[in-house]
């Protein structure tokens, strides 16, 4: 039967609908340089935690759930309770869950088999031929990426101007690695490929054989096989969209490695064309998931509910309050859990300290230049594009900016040269000797930590004044932060300090797009320090007296110190203010690093702490947000006293103030969202990290100024190093999808979430778990789905008993 034209253009139309639905099941990972957290379950988020089982096993091999030995040593501690798991047996499907929750609690003694990906065609060739075909195309692919996507760590750059599919091609001609290897005629194959990657994905799609049906998961294991290449191009096009444009370069790369498999296919066929037809059958069937990864779904849920109970529990211990005092000092912190321990420390010291939760980023969608800096810096949450610009000094500091931006070039044009092919080797043996000082230095951690202290930053362009004083209006009622002020306010951002670490900025600022948060703070400590925007704000209903200063500041939460950018308003007045605070401030860190010292291997004392943040060889400077379980919006007087452990994010929030429930909304749809995609990457890269791990550390290389590899190439490794969750011994990050408690009105979340379909998916799903707090600040209802919501009421102070209420 003859195939018409249009009949040809609705397969290519079918070819290249599987691709992007392939495409988008990708997460995006960002570079070193700004790197944040991500959901890498970000494609699965209509699925829930079975279903995702089911197609990770299908076109990954890599489990959602812990092993069932974690979740039978928590039943047998008492962890879990029976009543934990008949609660999760309960809320499970009818249709989709054991006969009963003593036969789930048996299942947890049994071993569950390891998930197997569906085999490529290059697993199948290998099979055959002894030669480890996935094994090549990660190197050969490794080694191609590294230079197309180099972003200045190379000495000599891959050209550009061409797709990514041309620039392969164009390359690929000329390697001879794969036909030394084994594969036939391979340079040639290349060079008379179509010139079009959708053409090329078309013509594989017919020679392999591929079914429609078997397109989707076909190519999301493919994409999968490149590991974090995939994601980054995935990050590309998140850019590109972000900015109203589109980019084809993930696209590309599934048309090169269709390429590598009909290769393969056209060498191979007569020895594995049985069992590759089998295996396009198994795509083509629909996803299920096994009755294994049913129960390993709600031994999940089990081990949540457990952690909740306790969580429960802490909101139920109603601590005896003292009498309110006008503060004389109030800080708001970043709502990252670090802050959770510093702010209780400084809570600790005196009743007049008042602390306030917020995005770190401060509600100022910043574009940055930093001081001698050509890179515009984009400090915000990665969902949003820049709402203004700013740079460090003003014009007084020009000729200073621009004869460090020459100092600079020429510290990175000396760089390049000791790295260069000619000199390398000539330079070491002339000037060596030079560096032994500084070698012993920086071995013995004999420097100092330095604090980014830019000249102050400005809006540039300036920012109107009706603007600013609307931003500063809208950025204190977010704040919950509209009258009794402290005459010291500290906006307190936050950034580590570390050395010989890749990963560095993954230990800063997410809200600040993996930047440290002071430029924001001290942006927004001038924007209310301003006496015309105070004038306005007045007329807008928030009167801040006179005598209050606002003050930038930055934590370090490697050393949790805390510094101060008093320099930027002199104030004679607040001397006794700030000499104050800082002695605060200096015996809230003693008191933070103790606790944390507990958990840090080789840790002695808080001593050590700041020392650790210098030395070379630590793997685990801090341990970041590892552990993070909980997302509170509600005011400070529900949590305050009470330890919630460094696992919480803690958003201040007044439910009563929120007219509208405009704030609550942009909680529910920002913060809420980034926290999840941290939490969901730290249970990622526990649960599954040879796939959403980012490796050893150890064995680390960083390839094009973007990531890195294990040993000398092949995959771009995403997600977190292992020595991020894990201490050696066991995991430090208990894999718990995030529990988000909000002090409001169940009907106003549920308005929000029916608008907004996208979060309702990742709390209907179970990505996240939603409870509403009552007047008292007791956990007292669950979400339960499909806007609906259950009761919570808490027995003997350990079970959490379950209602249906309307």
């Amino acid at each position: 039967m003859s195939v018409t034209p249009d009949d040809a253009a609705q397969a290519a139309q079918q070819f290249l609908a599987a691709a992007k639905s392939a495409v988008l099941a990708i997460p995006p990972v960002w570079p070193l340089a700004s790197s944040v957290a991500v959901n890498p379950y970000l494609g699965q988020a209509e699925l829930g935690l079975a279903d995702t089982a089911a197609l990770l096993a299908r076109v990954s091999g890599a489990p959602v759930t812990m092993p069932r030995d974690w979740y039978r040593e928590r039943i047998a501690n008492g962890t879990v309770t029976d009543a934990d798991l008949d609660a999760a047996w309960k809320a499970a499907s009818p249709s989709r869950r054991p006969a009963s929750a003593a036969i789930l609690k048996s299942a947890a003694l049994q071993p569950a088999d390891e998930p197997v990906a569906l085999p490529t065609v290059a697993d199948l060739a290998a099979d055959v031929s002894g030669i480890d075909w996935a094994g090549v195309i990660a190197e050969r692919f490794g080694a191609w990426c590294g230079g197309f996507f180099d972003e200045g760590q190379a000495l000599w750059a891959a050209p550009h101007g061409k797709s990514a599919y041309a620039a392969w091609q164009a390359v690929a001609t000329h390697d001879l690695t794969p036909e030394i290897v084994g594969l036939r005629g391979f340079a040639a194959f290349v060079a008379d490929a179509p010139d079009s990657a959708a053409v090329a994905i078309e013509r594989s799609v017919t020679r392999l054989g591929l079914t429609p049906a078997a397109l989707q998961t076909y190519f999301h294991r493919l994409l999968i096989s490149l590991g974090g290449w995939a994601q980054y191009a995935r990050f590309q096009l998140w850019q590109a969209e972000l900015a109203g444009r589109g980019d084809d370069t993930i696209t590309d790369l599934l048309a090169i490695r269709l390429l590598w498999e009909e290769a393969l296919f056209g060498q191979y066929e007569a020895q594995i064309g049985p069992n590759w037809a089998e295996t396009v059958a198994a795509h083509a069937r629909p996803i299920e998931p096994s009755e294994a990864q049913i129960n390993d779904a709600i031994l999940q849920e089990a081990c949540e509910r457990a952690a909740q109970r306790d969580l429960a529990q802490t909101f139920a211990n109603v601590q005896a309050s003292a009498a309110a005092q006008p503060p004389v000092l109030q800080a708001a912190f970043c709502i990252d859990v670090r802050s959770e321990v510093y702010r209780r420390a400084l809570e600790s010291i005196d009743p007049r300290i008042q602390t306030l939760g917020f995005a770190g980023f401060f509600g100022l969608t910043a574009s940055h230049r930093r001081f001698g800096s050509d890179v515009a810096e984009h400090r915000l949450p990665v969902l949003l594009n820049p709402g203004l610009s700013s740079r460090s000094g003003d014009h007084a500091n020009e000729s200073a900016d621009l004869a460090l931006r020459y100092r600079q070039r020429a510290t990175r044009a000396w760089g390049r040269f000791k790295l260069a092919a000619v000199s390398s080797f000539a330079f070491v043996e002339a000037t060596g000797p030079v560096y032994i000082a500084k070698l012993v230095r920086d071995a013995l951690g004999l420097h100092g930590n330095d604090v980014p202290n830019d000249p102050a930053p400005q809006p540039d362009p300036a920012i109107d004044l009706p603007t600013r004083i609307g931003m500063a209006n809208s950025i204190l009622r977010a704040m919950s932060l509209t009258d009794n002020f402290a005459p010291l306010v500290l906006l307190v951002g936050h950034g580590a300090n570390v050395v010989n670490n890749p990963h560095a900025s993954g230990l800063h600022c997410g809200a600040c797009g993996g930047y440290s948060g002071e430029v924001n703070a001290r942006l927004l400590a001038a924007l209310l320090n301003a006496s015309e925007v105070r004038d306005g704000l007045a007329r807008e209903g928030i009167a801040i007296p006179t005598e209050t200063l606002f003050v930038g500041a930055l934590h370090d939460t490697t050393t949790d110190s805390v510094f101060l950018y008093s320099q930027d308003h002199p104030s004679l007045k607040h001397n006794v203010d700030l000499t104050r605070a800082e002695v605060w401030l200096s015996a809230a860190g003693v008191i933070a690093r103790t606790e944390r010292a507990l958990r840090l291997p080789r840790a002695r004392g808080e001593a050590s702490i700041a020392q650790r943040s210098r030395d070379w060889a630590e793997t685990r400077p801090e341990w970041a947000l590892a552990g993070c379980k909980a997302f509170i919006a509600a005011p400070r007087q529900r949590t305050l006293g009470k330890s919630l452990g460094g696992r919480a994010f803690l958003h201040d929030y007044d439910w009563r103030q929120d007219k509208g429930f405009g704030v609550l909304e942009l909680i529910m749809t920002a913060p809420v969202v980034v926290a999840s995609w941290i939490s969901l990457q730290y249970y990622g890269s526990a649960v599954a990290p040879d796939l959403f791990g980012g490796g050893n550390k150890l064995l680390h290389n960083v390839i094009g100024g973007i990531g890195v590899v294990e040993g000398n190439g092949g995959a771009l490794r995403a997600g977190l190093p292992w020595q991020s969750v894990h201490d050696g011994e066991k995991l430090m990050h208990e894999p718990l999808r995030l529990s988000v408690c909000i002090e409001a009105p169940r009907e106003a979340m549920a308005d929000i979430l029916d608008r907004h379909p996208g979060v309702r998916a990742l709390f209907d799903n179970r990505w996240l778990h939603l409870f509403s707090l009552d007047d008292e600040g007791r956990m007292a209802w669950r979400y339960s789905g499909d806007l609906g919501w259950e009761s919570v009421s808490t027995v003997s102070g350990s079970d959490m008993a379950v209602d249906l209420a309307a």
